[in-house]
Parts: structure tokens; sequence; C-alpha cells
């Protein structure tokens, strides 16, 4: 009688390894997702918690890099997700999804070699989802790997003639309503030449990785003073001010901003603030107001140009704790200045007390997608029009605060054509003869492609900058 065969003994469970960066990453876009947390804002609280244990600067980069690049990339990669699976996205738990998508990443838009981006994720799905899952995500990454990044958008986008829009919205990785409102915009601003090409610049702009800009602050630190800090820096474009970080520079190390003579700041912000600070006012220019100062990085540079000419500013901002900021970005300023939490809405101050006025309000942040990838998902075209009242009745409110002979400056960081110039022409017309346009376009020299003005609309695409809006009216009545 034969021995039947011994059974083999079971293989050990070997728990996952837990990749650091990759962990981080997936923290993150969980608290983008679940808590609707903004990824410029929860990162640097996982990496310094990270860091604490161990995880190395490379790490850290890596982690960045897999963050912003999947939330740029996010609707491309849900496409080619869909294109794998055997069920509709709507039906893959939200984990699932993101575990997913930074897999796709990996192996779609990073030099990173396959086999270590299709381990690495699997891994990582060990650690987060469990075995069960993690099988689940090894067949689907194993299939996204047989095609590169533009051949499967080849097969996933729609052909662009059948329609534009859709196609533009699965390339560039937009959704399809953002895309439309950003033609929309560009055809009023670069008239005659907002076809394919512009578009598509633009698009592909807002996905690129923003430079790290700083500002120095005037009557605080020169730019040469700060570039002597930071020799990897160069000159900004267009702002006198500005100093633009090599890839990968880290400013928060810098005495210079620790203490508030310098700030990190996109030019666009510079370039408004120095709009409104260099267009002629008519009498006296002796008090200034920000009406919508949070976080403080305008109002830091309008006092420092107000002090050296003898001005002083009030910084109103609604929230206490966003005012809190705005005075600490104020702190040692050469000049007087006020910081007060106040609704400019309802006003402390009494009419006509003010020769220059800022208005930054709050909009939709269409303007920032390439620092703010997720506001492109989370936003939605009602949120468009939700803001407008606000944004018509803060213009008023700065309206009634300069005196007759000054200057208000309304910006916005969105180019909508909803929250830009409908805005102030929906004013206009409520006050026409109180008021006159500034042409905002000789306040900023060298600057192309500012179309006919009097208002003016940066753009990513052209100038490197945040697509900031700017008016500028002077009152007259």
């Amino acid at each position: 009688m034969s021995t039947p065969p011994a059974k083999r003994a079971p293989r050990p469970h070997r728990r996952p390894k837990k990749d650091p960066a990759r962990t981080v990453a997936f923290r993150a876009l969980r608290a983008v997702d679940e808590r609707d947390a903004y990824a410029n804002l929860i990162l640097p609280s996982l990496l310094r918690e990270a860091e604490q244990k161990g995880m190395d600067r490379r790490d850290a980069a890596l982690a960045t890099e897999l963050v912003y690049g999947t939330l740029r990339q996010q609707g491309s990669y849900d496409a080619i997700i869909a294109a794998c699976i055997d069920r509709p996205l709507r039906e893959v738990d939200p984990p699932v999804l993101d575990v997913l998508s930074l897999g796709a990443h990996q192996l779609l838009a990073t030099r990173i070699p396959t086999h270590a981006a299709v381990s690495a994720t699997v891994e990582l799905a060990r650690a987060v989802l469990g075995d069960g899952r993690a099988k689940f995500v090894n067949a689907v990454l194993r299939r996204i790997s047989a095609q590169d990044l533009d051949a499967w958008l080849a097969q996933v986008a729609p052909p662009y003639e059948d329609d534009a829009e859709d196609h533009l919205s699965v390339v560039h990785s937009h959704p399809r309503w953002v895309v439309a409102a950003l033609w929309d915009a560009l055809g009023r601003w670069q008239p005659g030449s907002a076809g394919r090409e512009a578009i598509e610049q633009l698009l592909a702009a807002d996905n690129e990785r923003p430079a790290v800009t700083l500002v120095a602050r005037p009557g605080r630190i020169s730019t040469e003073q700060l570039a002597a800090e930071l020799p990897e820096a160069g000159p900004g474009r267009w702002s006198p001010y500005a100093l633009a970080l090599a890839e990968g520079g880290d400013p928060s190390g810098l005495a210079a901003v620790r203490e508030g003579a310098a700030g990190v700041q996109d030019e666009g912000s510079q370039l408004v603030a120095l709009a409104l600070a260099n267009a002629p006012v008519d009498g006296a220019d002796r008090l200034w107001l920000d009406g919508c100062a949070g976080p403080g990085g305008k109002a830091a540079l309008l006092a420092a140009l107000a002090a050296e000419r003898g001005a002083a500013l009030v910084a109103s901002e609604r929230q206490p704790h966003r005012a809190r900021l705005v005075a600490k970005a104020l702190a040692g300023n050469p000049g007087p200045y006020t910081v007060i939490a106040a609704d400019g809405t309802r006003p402390a101050w009494r009419p006509g007390t003010f020769d220059r006025v800022l208005v930054d309000v709050p909009c939709s942040g269409l303007g920032a997608l390439r620092r703010r990838p997720e506001a492109r998902w989370r936003r939605r075209p009602e949120d468009v029009a939700g803001f407008g009242p606000l944004q018509r009745d803060l213009l008023r409110s700065a309206l009634d605060a300069v005196r007759v002979g000054g200057v208000v400056g309304y910006a916005t960081c969105s180019p909508h054509l909803a929250e830009t110039r409908a805005v102030v022409d929906d004013v206009l017309r409520e006050r026409a003869e109180e008021l006159e346009w500034v042409d905002a376009r000789p306040l900023l020299p060298d600057l192309p492609g500012l179309g006919d003005g009097p208002d003016v609309q940066l753009w990513p695409h052209l100038h490197g900058t945040d697509a900031m809006y700017l008016a500028l009216l002077r009152r007259v009545r």
C-alpha cells in the first residue's frame, strides 16, 4: 500500500511592506476625497509626520509628484481605468480607485519602470485595501501597462471632430464645463486666436507644475538681498519684486520668509497689487484698503508699497482666523497698517474714506488649477453663479469706500466671464455716472497678449502666472 504524499506546509502570510511615499500619497488622496481637503494644505502635514518617522527627501518628492500628478490627470486616468474594468467606474470603491489612479500615474507619466510601478502599487493595495482587492488592482494595472499614455488617450477620447470639448476634456483632464468656460474666456480676451491650439496650450499649462515664486517686500528686503540667500533662484518674468526658484527649491527654511520680509506669491498676484498701487489718483494718496485681505499675500505687498509713499493700509478680512493670518503676514511692515476682522459687504468705515481700494473677491479658483488641481473636480457650474451676488456686493462696497478721484481694483483668480467682466459691467451699468475705466494695460508694461483693455486677464500659457483678472475703476462723482 503506497504512502500518500505529505501535504505541503502553508506558506507563512507575509505582511505587506509599507512604502512611505505611496502611503502618504494615498492618505492625501483619501483626505481630498473624503474631507474635501486641499492637497496643498493636507500634504505638508502628512509629509512632516512621515519625515519624523524617517522618510527622506527623495521619498517626500515622490509623494508630492504622485499626489499632484494624480489629481491633475484624474479625468484622463478615470477614462483609462474605465476601459480596463468590466463594471461602471462608479461601482469601484473610492479607496480602490485612488490606488489605481496612483498606479496609472506611475505607469503613464513617470520614469518609474513598469515592473516597479505595478509591484509597488500592488504592495500598497495589500497594505491599505487587503489581499483580495490587491489582486484586482494587479490585474487592472497590468492591462494599463500594455500601452503608453498617448495610445490610451487615442483609444478612450472621442475624436476632436465629433465633440471637441469632450475630446479636450479627456485628453487634458478637465471637466467638460471647465473646458467650455476657459474656451469662452479665451475668445473674449484673445479674439481671432482662440482656436484649438490656444485652448490646448492653456489646458496643458494647467497640468504643469508651477514654479515657486517669491516676493521681496520693498522696504524690508531687496530682490538682490533675497537672491543672495537663494543662489539657485532667478529673477521673475514681470514683477520687479519676484524671484523664481529652481525646480524643487524649498523656501520654507529662509530667514526672510520666516520673518515676513519675503513671501511665496505668484507673479500674477504681485502684478495685481502693483497695478493698483501705480494707477493714477487725483489728489491725496494717504490711505489704502485691502477689502478681502486673507490670507495676506497681496496685503503684505500693498502695505510695503504704501509705506514707501508714507501711506497706510487697512487690511480687512471677514473670517477671524484668516484675519490672524493677515496680521502675521503684515507683522514687521515698516509703515503703519491696521488689520480688522470685518465683513466687506457691511463695512466698518465711512464712505469715501480711502484713496485706493483692492477687492480680490472669493471665486471659483479656476485660474489657479495648477496649484489646486482638485478644484477642477470639486467645483460645479452652479458654484460660479453662487459667487456672483457676493462678488457684486463686494465691488459695490469698494466703490462706496473710495473717495472721488480714488481708484478701485476688482480682482479675482478666475478667467470665467461670469466672475470677471460680467460682474464689472453689471455694477458699471448701475453707477455709470460715478465711474470711469482706468486702462490697466500701461500699468503692466511688457506683458504680451493683454487684448483691447481696459481690464486685463493673465494666463498661465501666455504669462506663466495664475489666470488673474483685474479691472481698475476711478470714482469721478
